[in-house]
């Protein structure tokens, strides 16, 4: 058990280190002409630059010694903190875009928001039930760090909301931040 919980940790620092649908198409992005195009990049370049915060800030797993259950869940701890704070920071960020100058944009950057204040909220609570677990158990508390993990899927493409609005997705094409947020291996839909 606790040697997978490891292996889900390194995944999950792997993951968050690189979350991504897959990669590129391999087609080249053509920009749309119209006056919405340019205010639309420099919406999603705050989208972006607000959604890719939480793989930009130290995350680091746990380097567990399996004979010491107390230092596994003190790192454990420590690490889903992280996890939550980088997430909270995103969600923070998202919320303080302003509005979209495309239809549906800010609904859509919104539930983005909701997305990562939860994934949060999952992250601070498996901090608080291992702090809370028996340090002789050695198992106790740990399940939750990953069950908390595995809600990581619910991240891997940041900007899926996206999908119903068209002129934000192109603009993620020609977006700086965005195409930062590729080079964090965080690849945003197009």
């Amino acid at each position: 058990m606790r040697r997978s919980l490891v292996a889900t940790a390194a995944v999950a620092a792997l993951a968050l280190a690189g979350c991504t649908n897959g990669g590129n198409s391999g087609t080249s992005p053509t920009p749309s002409s119209g006056v919405n195009n340019a205010a639309a990049v420099a919406y999603m370049d705050k989208v972006c630059s607000a959604a890719s915060e939480f793989a930009k800030i130290e995350k680091t797993a746990p380097k567990v010694d399996p004979a010491d259950t107390s230092k596994l869940k003190a790192e454990m701890a420590a690490y889903m903190g992280q996890l939550a704070d980088a997430f909270a920071k995103s969600a923070e960020g998202l919320k303080n875009v302003g509005p979209s100058p495309v239809a549906g944009g800010e609904e859509a950057v919104n539930k983005m928001a909701e997305t990562f204040t939860s994934l949060g909220t999952v992250f601070t609570e498996a901090k608080t039930k291992i702090e809370q677990a028996d340090g002789n158990d050695a198992t106790g508390g740990i399940q939750a760090a990953g069950e908390a993990i595995a809600k990581l899927s619910e991240l891997a493409d940041p900007l899926r909301d996206l999908q119903g609005v068209p002129e934000l997705q192109k603009a993620t094409q020609t977006a700086g931040k965005c195409q930062e947020m590729q080079r964090l291996n965080v690849t945003p839909t197009s």
